[in-house]
This record gives structure tokens, C-alpha cells and sequence, in this order.
């Protein structure tokens, strides 16, 4: 009788380790390796989110539609928009965007609206795509983030974190969320630690203006837009680095780095010698705690749906404006002249537009990749790149930023948004010029 007793806590702990691997196997599998398929080679949930297009036909146009609806009504039937002045601009925007979605869907409206880079670009080429591959891509990414994968890539990464970015090794959850689930997950998570006084007010405005960009899924949108997908492994991991290359530049530079450095319950020194025990141990603790993968699933996709109900509006009317903005007004190309010697220096033929195509991302980060759709590959490659390095875009970060405690006003964005821009084009033209060199 002793044997089923003393077997029971090594079958435990196996079927933790199982709990631990084989979901986040999945989640790398589904988000990270090419796969072809019906002549196609990408991931595999670009191949779905495919599919589902495919299958819905014609309707998919309906189902944007119901979410832009819902997006604005969203905020009206919880009263968000009395929160602040902020809120009920957007509320307005998002009312906007309903209609520039049915005259999209219908046709109605002025004719310069439905010119092919227009309403028509914005609606097909990305509020459909996002409107079905953020749903699709949080029932997944309950797979990545809710069974240990994050906080054992933490504790690994704790002697970098604060040497590098200046911010504790919890922060990593916090950056690797972001980036693999979304930046409203990351600032979440930002928030909720700031407030319990686990970070400074630099450390947590470090993570959000750094670390909380775009996810994943949203990079698929980017890289599709941009015809990029042939290269979707070099673009992700180049992109990320770069972005986490600009944030250890900005956190040196004001206004981030004369921000409040104290923190009343600071996180302690790692023992050491024990990291990868350590790492190991708090992944299988995750595991064993993590709740059935239905739940997990049905979470992640009602936060996926939330969160593409609370974009897509804004996307619709923000978007629209900005492209407006871009091809009827100076605003972006005088803005642009800003970036241009950041671009111009590396002599590639497309440098006036990506600089001005960049500062359209203040307004929306997909405008970069909207604008430059057609551009040399370089350019392409960078503007893909900017899209999600900028991190700061007032269609979506910004009002979420602003909507938490942390200590950061529109001005202190503003600049940040520069530097990252700017030192972001620095890194991205070289990069797609060497990435063009070996894909031939």
C-alpha cells in the first residue's frame, strides 16, 4: 500500500511539469513557428484568422460592424465617459467611428471618403483582420501567459532588468505580457503593482511607455499590411529587440529619468546561485495553480473581445482622420521633417515618407504601416517596425495610460513619443536594409 502513496506526489508534480510545458509548447508553436498551407507560409494563427475570413464571406463586414456598435456603446452603458474629459472625447470618437464603419460597409457618404486609400483601405485591410485576429488570438494566448511560461522567463531575466532598464525583474512579466498578450494586460498588471507601492513612479512610467507596446497579434496585423509575413520571425524578434534598445536609451534621458525613483515596498535581491532553480520552482507553482485550460480560454477571449471592442471604434475614426490629415493637410509632413534626418542618414529612397508616415503613428500606430503599404522594403521593414517601437499613439496607449496612476501627463507622452521615434528610425532603416540583404 505504500507504493500508490509514495508514487502520488512524483504524479503530481509530473503532471505539473506537463501543465507547464505543454500548453506553452502550443502557445510557441501557434504564435511563433511558419507553417504552409494551402500554398501560403505563415503562422498558424495567421492561417486561422485566414480561415475564418474565408468562411464568413461577405459577412465579416457585419461582424466589424457589431463590434465598432459595441465598442461605442460600451463605454456610454458603463459610464466610462464621465470618468474624465479624455474618456468623453473618445466616447465621441468612437460614436464617430460608427458611422465612418456603415458608410464604409454601405457606400454612403462623400465620394473622397471612398477612394481606395481610404475608408475602404482602413475598413478591409485592417479593421476586419483585427476585429477577428484579436478574439482569435486571446483564446491562444491563454496558452502563453496563464500556465508559468511568463514567470519562469522572469525570474531568468531579473539580473538584466535593472542594470539594463532600471526597473525590478517582476517588470519582465509585465514587458512579456505586453508584447505577447496586449499593452492594456501589461499596464494593467503596471498599475496594480505601482499601486501597491512595488514600484517607483519612474519604474512604472518606465514599463508603460517602454514595455506596454502592441501585441503580437497586432504585429500579424502590421506585418500583414506590409507584406512582411515572408519574414515574420526576423521582423518579431528584430522588433522586439529594438524596442527594448530604445527603452534602455529613454530611461536615461528626461523626462523619465528625473521622475520619483522611490518605491515603498521595493522588490528584494535574488538569492543567488539559485536563479534557475528559482525560475523553475515559481513556473511549476504557477502551473499547479493555474485553474482548468476552459477557464483560462473563456477569460483570455472575453478580455480579447473587450479589448477589440474598446479599439476597433477608434481605429475606424481615429484612423480615418489621420489619414485624412496625412493626404489633405501639411500636419504629418511638417511634423515629419522632425524625423527626417534621423531617416535620411542612411540614403535609402523613401526617407521623406517614412519620417512623415512615422509621425502619423502619434495619431494611430497603424497609420506607419497604412501609409507605407507600397514603399521599398526597407522603408516597409522600418515602418513596421516604428509602428509598434513608438509605443505611444493617442488612439489607444495614451488614454489608457492616462486612465491609470501612474504619474505621467500628455506632455511627458509627447516627448517620450519623440525619442522613441526618432532613436527607433535610427535602429530600424539599417535593420531592414540587412534583413533585405539576406532574404535576397
Amino acid at each position: 500500500m505504500k507504493t500508490p502513496t509514495a508514487s502520488s506526489p512524483q504524479q503530481a508534480r509530473i503532471a505539473t511539469i506537463l501543465k507547464l510545458f505543454v500548453p506553452s509548447t502550443l502557445g510557441i508553436l501557434i504564435f511563433f513557428v511558419p507553417i504552409e498551407l494551402g500554398g501560403r507560409r505563415t503562422i498558424l494563427l495567421d492561417h486561422m484568422v485566414t480561415g475564418a475570413r474565408a468562411v464568413m464571406g461577405d459577412y465579416s463586414g457585419f461582424y466589424a460592424l457589431a463590434l465598432i456598435i459595441a465598442g461605442a456603446t460600451y463605454p456610454l452603458i458603463r459610464g466610462y465617459w464621465r470618468r474624465s474629459l479624455t474618456e468623453r472625447i473618445f466616447t465621441v470618437l468612437k460614436i464617430t467611428g460608427v458611422a465612418a464603419a456603415v458608410m464604409a460597409l454601405t457606400g454612403w457618404g462623400p465620394a473622397f471618403l471612398h477612394e481606395p486609400d481610404m475608408l475602404p483601405f482602413l475598413f478591409e485591410r485592417l479593421v476586419i483582420p483585427v476585429g477577428l485576429i484579436v478574439p482569435i488570438g486571446a483564446i491562444f494566448l491563454a496558452l502563453l501567459i496563464s500556465y508559468g511560461l511568463l514567470e519562469l522567463i522572469g525570474v531568468l531575466v531579473q539580473p538584466v532588468m535593472r542594470p539594463i532598464w532600471r526597473t525590478p525583474g517582476r517588470s519582465a512579466i509585465d514587458a512579456v505580457a505586453s508584447f505577447v498578450g496586449s499593452y492594456s494586460i501589461g499596464l494593467l498588471i503596471t498599475n496594480r503593482v505601482y499601486q501597491a507601492g512595488q514600484y517607483s513612479a519612474r519604474e512604472a512610467a518606465i514599463i508603460a511607455t517602454g514595455f506596454s507596446t502592441v501585441s503580437a497579434t497586432f504585429m500579424i496585423i502590421v506585418a500583414r499590411t506590409l507584406d512582411l509575413m515572408t519574414v515574420w520571425n526576423l521582423y518579431f524578434w528584430l522588433t522586439l529587440l529594438i524596442t527594448f534598445i530604445v527603452t534602455a536609451v529613454t530611461v536615461r534621458l528626461p523626462p523619465l529619468s528625473r521622475m520619483d525613483a522611490r518605491a515603498d515596498n521595493g522588490e528584494p535581491e535574488a538569492e543567488p546561485g539559485r536563479r534557475l532553480a528559482t525560475a523553475w520552482q515559481t513556473g511549476l507553482e504557477v502551473a499547479a495553480r493555474a485553474p482548468g485550460l476552459h477557464r483560462s480560454v473563456a477569460l483570455n477571449f472575453k478580455e480579447g473581445l473587450v479589448m477589440a471592442i474598446s479599439i476597433l471604434p477608434s481605429i475606424m475614426s481615429v484612423g480615418l482622420l489621420g489619414l485624412l490629415a496625412a493626404k489633405y493637410t501639411p500636419l504629418f509632413e511638417w511634423l515629419g521633417w522632425l524625423f527626417y534626418p534621423f531617416v535620411a542618414i542612411w540614403g535609402i529612397p523613401d526617407a521623406a515618407a517614412l519620417a512623415q508616415a512615422s509621425a502619423a503613428g502619434l495619431a494611430e500606430m497603424f497609420l506607419p504601416a497604412l501609409l507605407m503599404a507600397e514603399a521599398e522594403f526597407a522603408a516597409r521593414f522600418a515602418a513596421g517596425v516604428v509602428s509598434v517601437s513608438a509605443v505611444l499613439f493617442f488612439s489607444a496607449s495614451i488614454p489608457c495610460i492616462l486612465s491609470t496612476s501612474i504619474p505621467l501627463s500628455v506632455g511627458r507622452m509627447m516627448l517620450v513619443w519623440f525619442i522613441r521615434v526618432a532613436l527607433s528610425l535610427l535602429l530600424a532603416v539599417p535593420t531592414g536594409l540587412l534583413v533585405q540583404t539576406l532574404v535576397g
